[in-house]
Formats: structure tokens, C-alpha cells, sequence
């Protein structure tokens, strides 16, 4: 991971308020932090590497053998299981970048780089590299693809690039005790499909509008129409956040009982509703779009017309964030002030990024003090 240097961090937050915003009174981040430029870059390794992402889940990699492609902080992972359990590696070939699929044969399951077909073993290691038998100092042993470190919660696979200031526990703390008093058995779903999205706003615009409900009367009339608005909370905790409301439908058309959308910091969204889940996660992309992952799971088969209400949400979100970020872009808009109700987990959020901001800027100062 390219480590940002002091020069650049103080370039792109010049005149920049990155001071701990009250919960009362407290301005959104400014527009410049959303438009393309260097906090893309900033972000990769201030606050994507060192956080834990969703990655999948357990049904995916049920057997022995089986390999998840995922993405992580805009690297390309690869999570296999094993007789070591599951483990996740870079799925970036160690010759030259190239990338790296599964593949299957003389009944073993292997990685394969589909450029020059160098194939490493379920461990990481490299098995084989064709015709660099010649090569001097070339070593097969010496050769292995490197480690990410993964750790399961309730049948979900998360992992990070880098040690980070939480382990999983701490930034999950309190949440299987609440799935199991609200009856959710997350492990017991199994994966259905995934659906992607990629979106001309910047990744920051996208979680915003996730963490909050203050829009849903006025965008997402079919939501609207289940949710009880009036009971929408938002409950805080240091690395997530929650925003529940119980179901007005009839039980038989979207269940009965509540909706769980829970945020992990950074990108990991979690909607759990009765019998199934929908994780998204978001990605930020080249030109300040983004990409959102959905992965539909389920305790039995998947719920009628489920797919079909969901991108009905999704396409609703599309173009209001679309249309947020175009204004975003346009330079009439500074920054404004936060509604400490309906939006306290925006202001959760971004208190989260001012945060990695000040800490990348700290390590960024000591490292050129030690220089």
C-alpha cells in the first residue's frame, strides 16, 4: 500500500477543518472532500487498508477447495479454504501484476495468473511458473503471494490490508447479542447471488445517503410505504452504526418483525430483514464514481420479488446521489449544517474520516521527523 506523504496530506487538506465536529451544531464534510483528486488516493491507504470490509460469506467457501474472489480496499483478494481454514491472499501475481483466477485440475483447486499462467497453491505459494527454469536466482519456494488477515463473525468473512487502530470484536461489539434477542441467525443464510452498480458519484456520497432516513419520504416512496418512519432510529456505536424501523407490511409480502441496516466503517453496509440479508459494499473508483456491491443471502429460497424491490431502491439512490454529486461538483455548495436527528449517523460517519484524516497526517509528520 503507497503510503501518502506529509507534502500531499497537507496539500489536499489545506484549509480544512479536520477538528471534532459536535454532535449539535456540526457541518458536514466540505464539498472539496468529495470531488476527484488526491483523497482518493489519500483514502486508499488512510482509511481502506487499515479497516475491516465484508468480504463474503461462510456458504461460499463451504468445502475444502473452494476459492471467493473479493475486492479490498481496490485490491484484488483471493479467499480459499483449506485443510488451514480460510485464508485470504493478494490476487496479484508475483511476476508481473498479472491477474489471478481459479482454476481446477488433476483434481486440485489452484490459483492461476491468466497473463503468463504462473499458479500458486491454496496456501499462497507458488507451484509452478512455465519455461523460468533459466532464470537466475529464480527460487519457486521463495515465491508466495501475500497474506490478508480474515476473521469470521456470524457466518461473515471480513478482512483488512494493514493492522488497524480495532480488532473485529471491538468493532462489532454488541451485535450477535442483538441478532440473537431479534431471532436473525445470520449463519444459517446461504448465498444467492450479487448484483453490481457502478455510480458517477463519489463513494463518500453514496454512504452518506445510506445513513440516514431523513430522504426516505421523499425518494423512496415504495420504502416508505413499509417502513414506520415515525419509529426510524439511529443507534451509534464506535464502528458502526444502526438504523432500525419495524415493517408495516403484511408479513406474507416483506415479513414481519423489523429492518436492521447496520454501517461498518468504512464501506460495509448489512440490511437484514426477516429471513434473509443483503450486504452492499462500496468501492471507489477512477474519476470519482464508485462501485456497489449487493449480495442477496437467504435461510430458505429466495423471497418473491425481492430482487425486483430492491433495485427499485437502488435505482431511486442512484439518481439522487448521481444528482447530489453534480452539485457537489458544481462549486455552489461549501458545506451545511447536519440535522442531529435523522442524521446523527452521518455525523457518526464523518467524524470516523476526520478522524483516519488527522491519524494519516500524524504518521505522515512523525515519519519525516524520524526521516
Amino acid at each position: 500500500m503507497i503510503t501518502p506523504t506529509l507534502a500531499l496530506l497537507e496539500s489536499a487538506f489545506d484549509q480544512i477543518d479536520l477538528s471534532v465536529q459536535p454532535t449539535d451544531g456540526a457541518h458536514a464534510l466540505p464539498a472539496s472532500m468529495y470531488r476527484n483528486g488526491p483523497i482518493i488516493d489519500i483514502e486508499r491507504s488512510a482509511v481502506f487498508a487499515r479497516h475491516w470490509q465484508y468480504l463474503g460469506h461462510r456458504s461460499q467457501l463451504s468445502t475444502d477447495g473452494e476459492i471467493l474472489m473479493a475486492s479490498l480496499g481496490g485490491l484484488d483478494v483471493a479467499l480459499a479454504h483449506s485443510a488451514q481454514g480460510i485464508r485470504g491472499f493478494h490476487a496479484v501475481c508475483r511476476h508481473r501484476a498479472g491477474p489471478l483466477k481459479p482454476c481446477r485440475g488433476r483434481g486440485k483447486t489452484f490459483l492461476r495468473c491468466r497473463y503468463h499462467a504462473w499458479a500458486y497453491g491454496l496456501d499462497g505459494q507458488l507451484l509452478s511458473a512455465p519455461e523460468m527454469r533459466g532464470a537466475e536466482g529464480f527460487d519457486v519456494s521463495a515465491i508466495r503471494l501475500p497474506e490478508i488477515e480474515v476473521v469470521e463473525f456470524e457466518g461473515l468473512l471480513f478482512g483488512r490490508l494493514e493492522p488497524g487502530p480495532e480488532s473485529l470484536e471491538e468493532a462489532l461489539v454488541d451485535v450477535a447479542s442483538r441478532l440473537a434477542h431479534t431471532g436473525h441467525a445470520l449463519p444459517t443464510l446461504r448465498f444467492h447471488e450479487r448484483v453490481s452498480y457502478e455510480i458517477d458519484c463519489n463513494w463518500k456520497t453514496y454512504v452518506d445517503n445510506y445513513l440516514e432516513g431523513y430522504h426516505v419520504p421523499h425518494i423512496h416512496p415504495t420504502l416508505n410505504a413499509i417502513l414506520d418512519y415515525r419509529s426510524y432510529t439511529t443507534t451509534l456505536s464506535r464502528w458502526y452504526s444502526l438504523q432500525s424501523s419495524p415493517l408495516e407490511s403484511k408479513p406474507d409480502a416483506y415479513g414481519s418483525g423489523g429492518a436492521l441496516y447496520y454501517f461498518v466503517y468504512p464501506n460495509t453496509m448489512l440490511n437484514i430483514l426477516p429471513g434473509r440479508l443483503q450486504t452492499n459494499r462500496v468501492f471507489p473508483l477512477k474519476g470519482n464514481r464508485c462501485r456497489v456491491e449487493f449480495d442477496f443471502l437467504y435461510r430458505e429460497a429466495p423471497v418473491a420479488n425481492d430482487r425486483e424491490f430492491s433495485d427499485v431502491v437502488q435505482q431511486e439512490d442512484i439518481r439522487i446521489c448521481e444528482d447530489v454529486q453534480h452539485n457537489l461538483d458544481s462549486g455552489s455548495y461549501v458545506s451545511g449544517l447536519l440535522n442531529p436527528t435523522r442524521e446523527s449517523g452521518v455525523h457518526h460517519f464523518q467524524e470516523l474520516l476526520r478522524s483516519d484524516y488527522r491519524e494519516a497526517l500524524r504518521r505522515a509528520k512523525e515519519t519525516q521527523r524520524q526521516a
